[in-house]
């Protein structure tokens, strides 16, 4: 019985070192064929805003590089959480992905219940840009700095309003922060995205919102907005003449936002592989750069593994901010 055992033990490694090359090959032969039918690229916040034109901006050139339709499903709703949920549902083939921001790994410290986990339910595939906050009021704003702004809306407690474009998002956080920080007592007023809340501010309807610099930018030119202050380690490049919140004493609004592309987990390396690669040939492109730049989006494109990286780094971050202004997850 031994001897059959051993003989059928050895006959079982054969086959299996027969097979590695075979799987070897098979993953390569995956990863030149993906993708080789229409892609969808599920897009977590609403149409108009810095997400959706930089997930457009990837699925068109994404298109051209494949020769197949990349087709961008806009799911908004829930802080990111609805579109991420269905594509955290979706098949790991490479075939549904998933265009999102920091968010994505701020939800935890707003949520208590959320209905996945941020890291390991998802495949990291690449950072694609950064961006920056302005707060921003309409020119007829009764404030002309900082200085003013806090003076203001501190006399008149609970009069004033400020619009994010998500509950947990970036533009909630730092308002919520800059709020407890400055001793202001303003009403928080969250919506679906950038698109929705620049309109309602524009309309009058909110008072003052934190805007991302992307989806504000024409606005700020054409004197339609006033950017008070920006977030950011820095002043950014986009408006050089609008002071930064460090620069002004208030220091904690260092972080920056992200676009981010992922997959479900379990996704196979070949195809990670060669979506990374592909998305960050793209990044690369001079055209693609420009866009971005225009946007006041900084181009990113990195690897799985850094974007892996940013990801842990930015969930510890992002939940001191948290903390730091008083949010605590409902």
């Amino acid at each position: 019985m031994f001897t059959r055992f051993v003989t059928a033990l050895g006959a079982l490694l054969l086959v299996l070192a027969g097979a590695a090359p075979d799987l070897a090959q098979a993953q390569v032969q995956a990863q030149n064929a993906y993708p080789n039918k229409p892609v969808k690229m599920v897009v977590a916040f609403p149409p108009g805003g810095a997400t959706d034109l930089t997930g457009r901006l990837l699925a068109g050139k994404l298109a051209e590089l494949w020769g197949q339709p990349v087709v961008v499903d806009n799911k908004a709703g829930a802080s990111g959480m609805i579109g991420s949920e269905q594509v955290m549902r979706s098949p790991a083939d490479g075939y549904t992905i998933l265009v999102t921001i920091t968010t994505h790994i701020q939800n935890p410290a707003i949520f208590a219940k959320m209905p996945y986990d941020p890291l390991k339910d998802f495949t990291p595939i690449s950072q694609i840009c950064l961006s920056y906050l302005a707060l921003a009021v309409r020119p007829d704003f009764p404030a002309k700095d900082l200085k003013e702004f806090v003076a203001v809306v501190k006399s008149n407690p609970g009069k004033y309003t400020f619009g994010s474009f998500g509950t947990g998002s970036s533009s909630h956080i730092m308002g919520e922060r800059f709020a407890r920080v400055a001793g202001l007592e303003m009403t928080h007023v969250p919506y679906k995205g950038s698109a929705p809340m620049t309109a309602d501010l524009l309309g009058g309807q909110i008072a003052t919102a934190w805007v991302d610099v992307s989806t504000g930018t024409a606005l700020f030119q054409a004197g339609r907005l006033r950017p008070i202050a920006v977030s950011g380690p820095a002043r950014t490049p986009m408006l050089p003449t609008v002071p930064n919140l460090g620069e002004l004493g208030y220091t904690g609004f260092e972080p920056l936002g992200w676009v981010g592309v992922f997959l479900p987990a379990g996704a196979p390396k070949a195809v990670v592989d060669k979506l990374s690669r592909d998305i960050m040939q793209v990044v690369k492109m001079p055209d693609v750069r420009a866009r971005l730049y225009e946007q006041t989006l900084v181009p990113v494109g990195d690897s799985p593994e850094s974007f892996t990286r940013t990801l842990r780094r930015d969930l510890a971050v992002w939940a001191k901010v948290a903390r730091e202004a008083g949010i605590t997850p409902q």
